[in-house]
């Protein structure tokens, strides 16, 4: 009951943000690059060792990343620049973000975690360029469980609650896990087709 009306109150909040951003007639396009540069900041947070700072600040991010689509959809001005720009704009800050832990393990020497949060960014990459790379073969590829809103808030809460490294052991395996799943899942949808249209294949 209490989740409910929380999740409520946010949407009723959130919702508010849409409108008004919409009323004001700022280009969604903008408001991805907003988004953009405020994790920017969160990065640089993080390479000096401010992880509750860089969290609120990725919350704050959060806000503009989750209104720049309403708006394009409730302003009618949904483009397919806009969807690419938006997703480039992710990866974007997501290795933002990961680049300024690995730049703050350096300077504390941790060099295991260099390591991991590198093995972090591989897997957050691979999820995205597998979906991408699959959906040129197999009509849809979204199993798997850690996408770039999971990595968000696991990011989030590492930050918040000083639970950082945990949060990177999970990213690092969660995230290569979901790619293992894509090609296994893209073979057997290939498969599939291939045996439906043996011309094709």
């Amino acid at each position: 009951m209490v989740t409910r009306q929380i999740g409520a109150t946010l949407k009723h909040v959130l919702d508010a943000i849409v409108r008004a951003f919409a009323a004001s007639r700022i280009n969604p396009n903008f408001l991805t690059f907003i988004g953009f540069s405020i994790n920017l900041l969160a990065a640089y947070l993080f390479a000096y060792g401010y992880f509750r700072w860089a969290g609120a600040t990725i919350f704050l991010a959060g806000i503009f990343d989750m209104t720049d689509g309403r708006v394009a959809r409730l302003s009618n001005r949904v483009t397919p620049f806009g969807g690419f720009f938006d997703s480039v704009m992710d990866r974007y800050s997501d290795l933002c973000l990961l680049i300024g832990l690995l730049i703050y393990y350096g300077r504390i020497n941790r060099y295991v975690y260099i390591s991991l949060v590198a093995v972090a960014m591989i897997g957050s990459v691979m999820v995205s360029y597998t979906r991408a790379r699959a959906e040129n073969l197999i009509p849809s590829c979204k199993v798997g469980f850690l996408e770039r809103p999971e990595r968000v808030v696991l990011i989030l809460i590492g930050a918040l609650f000083d639970r950082m490294a945990p949060v990177l052991w999970l990213i690092a395996v969660l995230a290569n896990l979901t790619v293992i799943h894509r090609i296994a899942f893209t073979r057997q949808e290939a498969r599939k087709l291939a045996a439906q249209n043996p011309s094709a294949a």
